[in-house]
C-alpha cells in the first residue's frame, strides 16, 4: 500500500481512510431512534469497516446511542444563560413531575443553542423554552411532535444587499459577477482585505488573507466548509443568520469556492439545528433547480457543489481540525498545527474554513465596496456586528449593530437588565471570554479593545448577569460545560478542568469560601492547561474563573486573555 502520509503532518495510525461512516450512522439513528447491533454489523459488511471503528466513533459523540429511547426524549440546558434564568429549579421542577413516568427520559444536557428562551428544553428533538415542555410531551405521546419550524423574520438585516421577498434570480448577484468574469477572484481578497473583514466566529483572522492562502496553493483539489457548528453557551446568531440569510451565507461560500479554486464544499452544521438545516436543505435545492450550483454553475462551465454535514454532537467540533477529523469519518480531536487547514485540510487537500456570519458578510461588501463597510463601524472598528444577547435581559435576542458599538448601549438595545437590576458583570465573547465588571460597560465591543481589557469578542454571545448573582458559581457552571466537552485528548485540558472543578465544586456546596490557597491552585491549573493545551477549549476553560476571582477583588479581569491557536473561531469556530 503506498503511503498517503505527508511531512509534518499527524501519523494516520489506526485511522481508516474514508468515505466517513458518520452520515451513515446518522441516517440509522434517525430512521429507528437508536443504533442496534443488527445494523452496525450490517453497515459494517456493507462498508468492509471494522466494528471497533464504528465502535469507536459511537461512544466518542454525544448524539449517539445504543440502546431504545423511550417514548419522549426530554432533554433540558442546564448551561450559564439558563442557569441564568432559574434553570436549577425549572430542571427540579420537571424531574418531580416526570421522574417516575417510564415514557419519559429526562437528560440535562449542554447549550441547545435557544438561549433566547431560556431555559431552554428539547422534547424528541423539537426544541421550545421549558413552559412548552408540558405540551411538547403530551403531543410526543401522541401522534408525536412534528418538526420544529425556523423562526425567521421579514425584513432584511443591514448586512443584506437584496430586497425583502427577492429569490434566487435576484439574489447571488456577486456570485454570478464572478463567474461570469466581471469580477476578478484578485480583486475581490483585495476588497476583503480593505475592508477589514476578520473572521466573526472568534479568533478574527483577516477573511481576505485567509483566501488568499488557499488560493496561493497549487493542490488541483480544494475544499470549503462554513463552520455552523455553534454549540456554545451564549451563542446563537449563527442559528439566526442561517435561518434569515440563508442566501448570504450559501453565496460567501460559493464565492470562496470560486476564489480558491474549491469544486465541493460544506455546511458543517450542529444536528440541534434540524429547522436551520431544512431551511438551508430548501435553499440549495432551489440553487440547484435554478443552475447557480451544479457541473456548469451559473453557465460557467465551472463545477460549484454544496452539501450539508451533520454533526453527531460535540462543542469540540468548532475547533476547525476536529471538525474536519469528523468529517473525514473520525473522532473529533484537534489536531496538531501546523500545518493548518488552508494547506493541509480536509483529506489532506487545502481547505478554506469560516464561520456562518464571516461568509454572510462577503457578499454585501463586494456589491457596496470596502469603504461602505468601514462606514458601517463605529469609531475605529469596522462594519456590522451579529451578537446574541441572553442571561438577565428583558429582550434576549439576536441583535445586528455597528462594531465597536459599547456593552452598555447594547444591553440597553436588549431592553437593559431584567426587573430594572444592576449589572453584576458580563460575559461579552461567549463562555470562553471572561467576565467584566459593572465598570467596564463603557467598553467597546470589538476584537482589539476588548483583548487589551483582558477579554474577547469571542463568539459574539453576550451573557449578562444581574448584580447578586453568584459570580464564582456562574463561571463554575462555564468550567463544568468546558470539562464535559474536553475531547480527553490532552492531559492538561481533561485533568485539569475536572481537579479545578471538583475543587470549586466542593467550595460551592461547603459554603466555606475559596481561601488564598485554594485561589492559588486554580490559577496554577489555569496556567498550565492555557500553556499546554492542544486548543482552545482547554486554553481558556479555566479563563472565566479566574477573572471572576479578580472582580471580586475590586479589579478587572485577572489576565489577558490570550488568543486561541488557530485561524477562525472559539474554539476556531
Amino acid at each position: 500500500m503506498t503511503s498517503t502520509r505527508v511531512p509534518g503532518v499527524e501519523a494516520r495510525a489506526g485511522k481508516f481512510p474514508g468515505p466517513s461512516l458518520i452520515p451513515a450512522l446518522n441516517a440509522i439513528q434517525a430512521r429507528l431512534g437508536w443504533l442496534p447491533r443488527e445494523e452496525l454489523e450490517e453497515l459494517a459488511r456493507e462498508m468492509r469497516r471494522p466494528r471497533y471503528e464504528i465502535e469507536g466513533l459511537i461512544s466518542f459523540y454525544p448524539h449517539f446511542r445504543t440502546t431504545p429511547p423511550a417514548k419522549v426524549a426530554l432533554h433540558v440546558c442546564h448551561d450559564l444563560s439558563c442557569w441564568a434564568r432559574s434553570g436549577d429549579e425549572r430542571i427540579a421542577e420537571l424531574r418531580a413531575r416526570y421522574g417516575d413516568d417510564a415514557d419519559v427520559e429526562l437528560v440535562e444536557v449542554s447549550c441547545l443553542g435557544r438561549c433566547d428562551v431560556a431555559p431552554a428544553a428539547a422534547v424528541n428533538e423539537h426544541p421550545g423554552p421549558v413552559s412548552e415542555v408540558d405540551s411538547l410531551v403530551t403531543a410526543a405521546r401522541d401522534d408525536g411532535v412534528g418538526e420544529a419550524v425556523a423562526a425567521s423574520r421579514a425584513e432584511p438585516w443591514p448586512n443584506d444587499p437584496y430586497p425583502a421577498g427577492s429569490g434566487v434570480a435576484e439574489r447571488y448577484a456577486s456570485l454570478r459577477a464572478l463567474l461570469r468574469g466581471e469580477l476578478d477572484a484578485a480583486d475581490a481578497v483585495a476588497t476583503l482585505s480593505a475592508s477589514g473583514l476578520r473572521g466573526m466566529g472568534g479568533a478574527g483572522f483577516p477573511t481576505g488573507k485567509k483566501w488568499e492562502l488557499v488560493a496561493a496553493t497549487e493542490d488541483p483539489v480544494k475544499y470549503a466548509i462554513c463552520n455552523a457548528d455553534e454549540s456554545e453557551p451564549g451563542t446563537f446568531k449563527d442559528r439566526q443568520i442561517l435561518a434569515d440569510q440563508p442566501h448570504l451565507v450559501l453565496e460567501g461560500l460559493l464565492l470562496g469556492m470560486a476564489v480558491v479554486g474549491a469544486e465541493e464544499g460544506w455546511v458543517f452544521i450542529r444536528h440541534e439545528y434540524g429547522p436551520e438545516e431544512r431551511v438551508l436543505r430548501q435553499e440549495i435545492a432551489a440553487l440547484r433547480e435554478a443552475g447557480v450550483i451544479g457541473k456548469d454553475a451559473c453557465g460557467s462551465g465551472q463545477a460549484l457543489e454544496l452539501d450539508i454535514f451533520v454533526s453527531p454532537g460535540g462543542y469540540i467540533l468548532g475547533e476547525e481540525t476536529a471538525l474536519l477529523e469528523c468529517m473525514e469519518g473520525h473522532r473529533g480531536e484537534p489536531r496538531n498545527k501546523p500545518p493548518f487547514p488552508g494547506t493541509y485540510g480536509l483529506h489532506g487537500r487545502p481547505t478554506l474554513i469560516n464561520s456562518v456570519e464571516t461568509f454572510a458578510d462577503v457578499p454585501v461588501i463586494l456589491q457596496r465596496g470596502a469603504d461602505w463597510w468601514h462606514d458601517q463601524g463605529l469609531g475605529d472598528s469596522v462594519g456590522w456586528k451579529f451578537f446574541a444577547v441572553s442571561g438577565h435581559v428583558e429582550h434576549p435576542s439576536v441583535y445586528c449593530v455597528p462594531m465597536g458599538t459599547t456593552v452598555r448601549d447594547l444591553i440597553e438595545t436588549a431592553g437593559g437588565v431584567s426587573g430594572g437590576r444592576a449589572v453584576g458583570a458580563v460575559q461579552p465573547g461567549g463562555a470562553s471570554s471572561n467576565f467584566i465588571g459593572p465598570d467596564q460597560l463603557d467598553l467597546a465591543l470589538d476584537f482589539g479593545t476588548l483583548a487589551e481589557a483582558g477579554t474577547m469578542l469571542g463568539s459574539g454571545a453576550l451573557v449578562v448577569l444581574a448584580e447578586g448573582t453568584d459570580l464564582l458559581a456562574a463561571s463554575t457552571n462555564v468550567l463544568r460545560f468546558f470539562r464535559n466537552e474536553s475531547c480527553g485528548k490532552c492531559v492538561p485540558c481533561r485533568v485539569g478542568s475536572t481537579k479545578a472543578h471538583t475543587l470549586l465544586r466542593e467550595v460551592l456546596d461547603s459554603g466555606a469560601g475559596l481561601d488564598e490557597a485554594k485561589q492559588a491552585r486554580i490559577r496554577e491549573l489555569e496556567e498550565a492547561m492555557r500553556k499546554t493545551s492542544i486548543c482552545g477549549l482547554g486554553q481558556v476553560a479555566l479563563g472565566p474563573v479566574v477573572s471572576v476571582l479578580g472582580l471580586d477583588k475590586g479589579g478587572a479581569a485577572a489576565r489577558p486573555q490570550p488568543r486561541p491557536r488557530g485561524v477562525e473561531g472559539q474554539p476556531n469556530r
